[in-house]
């Protein structure tokens, strides 16, 4: 039988506790199957499970894999020979000192050239083929992670979210890629989405997996209490002064110029969404205001005082007033720390038992269930990542929360979740949100729209900026 076949797979974790049960798979020459359930359903780890690359912690500890009828003993070398593999965290996927054209070079057969498989997946290969990771947006990181996928068209390719950073525009190019495969018998194809139109218009047939870990209450019990809604948003701000005021930024990169003359100001409660194509720079304006990232030109004014823009110059309670969550939470969760332990940092100011219930009561407001407090990072699904990554925001109380993308990686039900809390905290005590996204159920929530435009010229890219 060829093709790709899992029959009764079984994965439990180091406490025995089953984390997938009896998944039974098939992909025969030619399909593209999908595989969809909500964040912490297990998706992930029936990828992980397919391919022998279980991390530590977790263990198959029942049923088969096999490849054209033969069941896999050698997974890695199989994976070497069979398999294009597209991560959920594409950006740490990458090898940092590899430039895009690298990084796809190393995975095709010799004589292959790395600049056309970066054009199909619609990247222009003189912008970003000496780019390293660290240089690209994460939409461009994205899609160099599919092109080192693609390459050599590999029997099996397997992609977990490999459209949840990408614009209306890249998503289209990629998707046409990834649909050439369809049909064709050389071929089989396994897909990870929480986007329901991406399935749909995708696949042959769609695998549901069911949520198996224990999840927050909806409704009025889900909201975090006490300290958890009191934040900094009101109470820290004056009468009728705006919580951000940024003049006349200027943003640039090595060799490029991002963006000049943006004007944004948020008064308590505001709702700014950002969007733009991939590579506009988004991500770099939530770092800037951050202090992560230089600017070339421009002020901005935080409750009134005007920041110097390296956050090492900020004081201590203009750098608690604004609060980063990142497009890749590995980035901003310690992979050596358990998520207790980075939830408790912010409230150390805290009695102890004080802190760890104030920890508990952060992981129900984003969804997530105490139990998931004693483990690391990288035993969280990507989901549930970005929504740690927002708790562990949320606990030094901010004034203005800076979100990049924070509902990537969500069902459509959990990102409804997260954007209730969002304003559910605006609302009550005046928190603003800049959010970068490229999810219209995001933009719909927002006050206002930011967008950021790409204009080519011979010398540089320039970037104008909207606010609607």
């Amino acid at each position: 039988m060829k093709g790709l076949s899992a029959q009764g797979l079984v994965v439990a974790g180091r406490a025995g506790a089953v984390v997938v049960d009896g998944i039974d798979l098939r992909i025969a020459p030619g399909q593209v199957v999908g595989l969809a359930g909500p964040s912490g359903a297990g998706k992930t780890t029936v990828l992980l499970a397919l391919l022998g690359a279980l991390p530590p912690g977790l263990e198959r500890i029942g049923g088969r894999v096999l490849w054209d009828g033969r069941e896999i003993t050698a997974p890695r070398r199989w994976r070497r020979r069979h398999v294009g593999f597209l991560g959920q965290d594409p950006a740490s996927a990458l090898h940092p000192l590899y430039d895009s054209r690298a990084a796809v070079r190393e995975a095709l057969p010799r004589g292959g050239r790395p600049d056309d498989v970066l054009a199909v997946v619609g990247l222009d290969p003189a912008e970003i083929g000496h780019r390293r990771p660290h240089q690209l947006s994460g939409g461009q990181a994205q899609r160099v992670a599919l092109a080192r996928a693609l390459a050599g068209d590999p029997g099996l390719l397997i992609l977990d979210e490999p459209t949840s950073a990408l614009d209306p525009e890249a998503l289209a190019a990629a998707l046409d890629r990834i649909r050439l495969r369809r049909g064709d018998p050389r071929f089989a194809t396994l897909v990870v989405s929480h986007d329901p139109a991406v399935l749909a218009g995708l696949t042959d047939h769609v695998v549901h997996l069911g949520r198996q870990h224990r999840q927050a209450s909806r409704g009025d019990d889900s909201g975090p209490a006490g300290p958890s809604v009191r934040g900094r948003g009101q109470a820290g701000s004056r009468a009728g002064v705006p919580v951000l005021q940024v003049r006349d930024l200027a943003v640039a990169q090595p060799g490029r110029l991002l963006f000049q003359g943006l004007g944004l100001e948020l008064a308590a409660g505001d709702f700014v969404a950002v969007l733009g194509p991939s590579g506009s720079g988004k991500s770099t304006l939530l770092r800037t205001l951050a202090g992560l990232h230089p600017a070339a030109r421009g002020t901005v004014t935080l409750l009134g005082e005007q920041l110097p823009w390296p956050v090492r110059e900020r004081t201590p309670a203009a750098r608690r007033a604004v609060a980063l969550v990142g497009q890749n939470p590995l980035d901003t969760l310690n992979p050596a720390r358990r998520l207790r332990a980075a939830l408790h940092r912010p409230l150390r100011h805290l009695p102890r038992a004080e802190a760890r219930a104030e920890a508990a009561r952060l992981l129900a407001a984003v969804g997530l269930p105490a139990d998931l407090a004693h483990r690391y990072p990288g035993a969280l699904s990507g989901g549930q990542r970005q929504r740690a990554a927002l708790a562990r925001a949320l606990a030094g109380q901010p004034a203005l929360l800076l979100a990049d993308e924070i509902t990537a990686a969500l069902d459509p039900a959990t990102t409804a979740e997260v954007l209730d809390l969002l304003d559910r905290l605006r609302h009550g005590t005046g928190l603003a949100v800049l959010a970068v996204t490229h999810d219209p159920s995001v933009a719909a929530r927002a006050d206002r729209v930011l967008t950021l435009h790409h204009h080519p010229t011979p010398h540089d890219r320039r970037q104008s900026a909207d606010v609607r």
